[in-house]
């Protein structure tokens, strides 16, 4: 079968492919990654590309790490906890280093690398007591916008399929009026299964997986041995696929009612139920530009900054959806979108720019402390179609849902002797989400502007912290890094938004604690 050619992308989807997780080399990471100021590790060709000009030797290196991540769901009094273990190849790279002879610029130096630059591993579950249901949601929006039936119904021997006419109903909505979600109550009004007395409880099921790989490369060198600069392209790989199962379980509701012939003829007091299986993958490439320079005005003190522009994507997303339902006694059934079509579409989306300062003091040979600051400007994010249209809604929803982000970064190196060295590190990273998103206090779209994604559910981020400490050592050319890492996130999770038809959705508090360990092996030549 054929994909329906529609759009849908969300803010939501926007963040979710605009994230950069802390990855790098061992000695990058035990050090909180506070590295803007300092160089000399394969990790800055992906964010200081001036680190490349620090290089006086050549370097070939790779790092593999364990992330061992639990997640934790938590509905009222009731928590579920999940744990997911992953083993990855998170940094690989090379620097060559051309001594030149001159006085002026004695290195010019070039690298490429492959680095992990996010992970979008996650899975949780919960259940909890409804005041609410998704279809009176969704009779909500469906009453506002005034469909007919007709706009709604999927009848096999009828040649209009709503799910794939230009101009049609949310999918949503089709998909809730053929499994009795939601049921006419007169023209073009609709109700959905919750009315007062109506008791319920609700259960959701969430994977998340994929990764953004990033492949650069790097130009850099010194001036006098004080000013480092350095000039890097990266190529992004993106892949995130999300399948989010919702249920819920209902008595005293406002449940349809057929006839002999299986025709709707109303409604009636009863018991049942419902399963939302919604599906999404989004994959794609892009690219980006970095330029930094590190001034090094004396030995015993350095200062980094750095430049990133936006990542600019060119992305194919499919998505899917059904809704097994069952009424006492005897109404039960499946429904799919588009009679087994996926729904398929490109789009384009740029990325919020970076900008990197940094500070770091050398004590003789044997300590290193380094300060860095990151401020990324989420609000800043843009969706526009496969020709380049912008997307003027979903925009307007990204400015609503997100805010700029810091990053606070602080980094330690002690060497207790030629051969090896202690390191610890911390990093902040302040809420990207808008309190009035985390909150419930404004609507949030999730469907996309042609109506045709089928996941009400919804997260936003809080805070995010990471506590590293590791060890080094070297002997002669050869080194070895270790470091261990612990990541603390919270956030929030709605089944859906609330609107003037059904109170604010079932939502739970998300907790990821993740226990990374990391190894980096190389050599200087």
């Amino acid at each position: 079968m054929l994909p329906a050619l529609m759009f849908g992308q969300s803010a939501i989807d926007a963040y979710n492919l605009s994230q950069s997780d802390f990855k790098g080399t061992a000695r990058f990471m035990s050090m909180g990654g506070a590295f803007t100021s300092l160089g000399g590790d394969l990790s800055t060709l992906n964010q200081n590309p001036a680190g490349i000009g620090v290089y006086r030797s050549s370097e070939i290196g790779v790092t593999l790490d364990v992330d061992i991540a639990s997640t934790k769901s938590t509905t009222g009094a009731f928590s579920i906890t999940k744990d997911k273990a992953a083993f990855n190849c998170n940094n690989f790279g090379y620097v060559g280093a051309v001594y030149t002879g001159s006085d002026i610029m004695p290195y010019f130096n070039w690298g490429a690398s492959y680095s992990r630059a996010a992970s979008f591993n996650r899975a949780y579950k919960g259940t909890g007591t409804m005041n609410g249901s998704l279809s009176n949601y969704i009779a909500g929006y469906t009453t506002a916008a005034q469909w007919e039936s007709s706009d709604l119904t999927v009848d096999g021997s009828n040649t209009f399929n709503p799910y794939m006419e230009p101009g049609g109903a949310p999918w949503m909505s089709i998909l809730a009026y053929n499994s009795y979600l939601i049921n006419p109550t007169g023209g073009t009004s609709y109700s959905g299964l919750w009315k007062n007395g109506t008791a319920g409880e609700a259960n959701f099921n969430v994977h998340e997986k994929g990764y953004t790989d990033e492949y650069s490369i790097n130009f850099g060198g010194n001036f006098a041995n004080i000013v480092y600069w350095g000039l890097g392209f990266g190529i992004t790989d993106i892949d995130y696929r999300s399948s989010v199962y919702y249920e819920e379980d209902m008595s005293n509701a406002q449940i349809p009612s057929l006839d002999a012939n299986n025709n709707y003829i109303g409604t009636r007091e009863g018991g049942g139920g419902f399963g939302l299986d919604s599906w999404k993958n989004i994959s794609g490439t892009g690219f980006n530009f970095k330029i930094g320079a590190i001034i090094k005005p004396i030995n015993e003190l350095r200062i980094g900054l750095a430049v990133h522009t936006p990542t600019y994507y060119n992305l194919k997303q499919e998505g899917w959806a059904g809704v097994d339902y069952g009424y006492n006694p005897d109404i039960s059934g499946f429904v799919q979108t588009n009679d087994g079509y996926t729904d398929y579409f490109e789009w384009k989306l740029r990325t919020p720019w970076r900008l990197l300062t940094g500070i770091s003091g050398v004590i003789g040979k044997q300590a290193i402390v380094s300060f860095d600051y990151e401020y990324r400007p989420m609000q800043n994010m843009n969706v526009q179609d496969r020709n380049g249209y912008e997307y003027t809604d979903v925009n307007n929803d990204v400015k609503n849902y997100y805010q700029a982000m810091s990053i606070f970064r602080i980094g330690a190196e002690y060497r207790l002797s030629p051969q090896w060295s202690v390191r610890a590190g911390y990093q902040l990273q302040t809420s990207p989400s808008t309190s009035v998103a985390q909150t419930g206090q404004t609507a949030i779209y999730t469907s996309g502007p042609d109506d045709t994604e089928t996941t009400p559910s919804y997260s936003f981020d809080k805070s995010t912290s990471y506590i590293s400490v590791g060890l080094g050592y070297r002997y002669k050319n050869f080194y070895v890094d270790a470091a261990y890492v612990n990541k603390q996130r919270e956030s929030v999770w709605r089944a859906y938004t609330p609107n003037s038809y059904t109170s604010l959705a079932p939502s739970s508090k998300i907790n990821l604690s993740s226990n990374q360990i990391v190894l980096s092996m190389g050599v200087k030549f």
